[in-house]
């Protein structure tokens, strides 16, 4: 479809900030008709319209869109791709942005990720795969530390382990085996602990066509410092100012050979890869793939793209990706997340919030919602671990950092918890992660 046609409706699967990002940023649209978010939050009420729909449920999704003539449909979270839902709504002849269960299993699989890496000769972790927890502890023995314990399936971002001492490494398999993340951890990948800045390169593709998106980092540790523990996120910039020139080119070409391995073994991948880099040393290395849109990362790469995000998805979905060039502001975004307490560990919901239409008439900032809830009252509540992500965009990297923290100041809702360090280490420069 060209952008002189009628417009088109587009399901979109989520219910986090990601999914109200993506939201906001396709009913920007002229293309866009009706917008319907399964299940979505209380912030994508204000610009689409919220479905009871089993996000899950391959039938379901395509039943759905076909009932209502959608001409796109848009994946957000893991757990629908793995699942196959991309699968059965190409099968009903709708364009869909995600890629089908094989190759989302770039994610839905630490083991197959990384023997595809393998294969493709990637750089990555040197790495051990387990089904036995003997051998799993045994190599950890032989190896030492400090070594990266992942459980190989979807564990919400929470199934990472980096095990600095011999017993973290120990009690990290043994977690993984005994439950902890379910038939997740029933498999276990032990990596070598690489050493360096993190950086986040996602990209576009259609299966043979790549077009990276801006670079990012987020903040996965609950406590400032960096301490604690791995969460969703805790906050987010972009882009990513210690980068070199050759780290960026090395990155899109990482992603471009993925994508390239993904077709010489057959794979349909048509969708958003999420390059999870560690920048050693030696290169950029692969830490891990995501076969969908990051979260927070989103929320600072929406607000920068300057191209039509439904134009680029279908042209992602109809595999002539190579029509589009992407654009980008040149601002930088900073989102900080405002968590519930006790988050990632249990916290209460139904917590009123207040402020936020104030923060988003402070000029360059953008609100979104990632666990809330509009109660039948028409009340805001926080109904999960992280509530918002508060995005705000500066000329400057310190005018963007500013304008966030203040933003936040002006949202109160019980419990209100989050990081006051987000970007700190990038403003000190390189050094600042050898300390």
């Amino acid at each position: 479809m060209s952008a002189t046609e009628n417009t088109i409706d587009i399901l979109l699967l989520g219910s986090g900030g990601r999914e109200h990002a993506l939201a906001a940023k396709l009913a920007e649209s002229p293309l866009c008709g009706a917008l319907y978010i399964a299940p979505g939050n209380g912030g994508t009420l204000a610009v689409g319209e919220n479905v009871a729909l089993d996000a899950e449920d391959p039938a379901a999704v395509a039943d759905f869109a076909r009932e209502t003539g959608c001409g796109l449909v848009v994946i957000g979270p893991e757990a629908p791709l793995v699942v196959g839902v991309a699968d059965a709504v190409r099968a009903a002849g709708i364009p869909c942005f995600g890629p089908g269960a094989e190759g989302a299993q770039l994610e839905g699989s630490k083991r197959f990720s990384k023997e595809l890496m393998a294969r493709a000769g990637i750089p990555t972790a040197a790495y051990g795969s387990f089904t036995s927890e003997d051998e799993a502890l045994a190599y950890v023995r032989e190896q030492g530390a400090p070594v990266v314990v992942k459980a190989d399936g979807l564990a919400a971002g929470k199934g990472v382990v980096v095990a600095l001492t011999l017993d973290e490494a120990l009690n990290a398999v043994h977690g993984c085996f005994d439950g902890a993340f379910g038939d997740a951890g029933s498999t276990v990948v032990i990596e070598e602990m690489l050493t360096g800045p993190e950086c986040t390169l996602l990209a576009f593709t259609d299966g043979k066509t790549v077009r990276p998106m801006a670079t990012s980092q987020d903040h996965k540790r609950a406590l400032e410092g960096d301490l604690g523990p791995n969460t969703g996120g805790m906050g987010v910039y972009s882009p990513v100012p210690i980068v070199t020139p050759e780290e960026h080119a090395e990155m899109c070409r990482i992603l471009e050979e993925t994508i390239a391995a993904t077709q010489r073994e057959g794979i349909d991948y048509r969708g958003c890869l999420y390059g999870g880099f560690m920048l050693t040393p030696q290169g950029p290395k692969v830490i891990e793939y995501n076969a969908r849109f990051g979260d927070p990362e989103t929320e600072v790469l929406m607000p920068r793209l300057k191209s039509d995000l439904v134009e680029v998805m279908l042209a992602c979905a109809e595999r002539r990706l190579d029509e589009i060039e992407l654009e980008w502001r040149d601002e930088w975004a900073v989102s900080v997340v405002l968590t519930s307490a006790g988050y990632p560990g249990s916290y209460e919901k139904g917590k009123a919030i207040t402020g936020i239409e104030d923060a988003e008439a402070m000029e360059n900032v953008t609100v979104y919602h990632a666990g809330t809830a509009m109660t039948d009252a028409g009340e805001l509540v926080t109904s999960g671990g992280r509530v918002l992500d508060v995005t705000a965009l500066g000329d400057t990297f310190e005018a963007a950092r500013d304008l966030a923290y203040a933003a936040c100041d002006k949202i109160d809702f019980e419990g209100k918890t989050l990081r006051h360090d987000i970007g700190l280490r990038a403003l000190r420069g390189r050094d600042a992660w050898d300390a």
